[in-house]
């Protein structure tokens, strides 16, 4: 797998079996659930429906279910490799891995509750060495619930090359 970039003007829209194409994600932490616009090697906007029957609220908190933060920067990330993978123009399989390099200058405007939809704007920054950065915007309502800088980098599954390798 090559970090090529593919830079077109060319505008997708994706459903959620589109989604699971470009992640290996499933429930409970499936964390896209359309893709709205998507410009290759450029941006991508995406959003999660955020319902009351997400098993998080079971804990986080009771009394007052809010998102937890770490799921609102895991669904900016799940948009960041879905269009790290269109404009590559591969699909995710089981000999590669996207890892998380860094989160930087994330900070956390307001809660996300059920009922909310929560609307991720991802925009690539740059790629070197295989590192792509993105500047990451997640609201509800026009109004902004997190924002950051996400670092990840695609690498080769060494134990699906370990398991295929040993004949499993």
């Amino acid at each position: 797998m090559t970090n090529e970039v593919q830079t077109t003007a060319e505008v997708k829209t994706l459903d959620i079996n589109a989604i699971k194409e470009y992640l290996p994600h499933r429930y409970p932490l499936l964390l896209v659930d359309r893709v709205l616009d998507v410009e290759l090697g450029k941006r991508i906007t995406a959003i999660k429906n955020v319902t009351v029957n997400e098993e998080f609220f079971n804990g986080h908190f009771p009394h007052k279910p809010v998102m937890p933060g770490v799921l609102m920067i895991e669904a900016m990330a799940q948009t960041a490799a879905i269009l790290s993978f269109m404009t590559m123009n591969v699909k995710p399989d089981e000999n590669s891995v996207v890892y998380f390099v860094g989160i930087d200058n994330a900070r956390f405007k307001r809660p996300v509750e059920p009922g909310d939809q929560l609307k991720m704007d991802v925009e690539i920054l740059r790629v070197s060495r295989g590192i792509w950065k993105y500047k990451a915007v997640a609201s509800v309502d026009g109004k902004v619930a997190v924002e950051g800088e996400l670092m990840c980098t695609i690498r080769a599954n060494e134990g699906a090359a370990a398991a295929s390798a040993a004949g499993q």
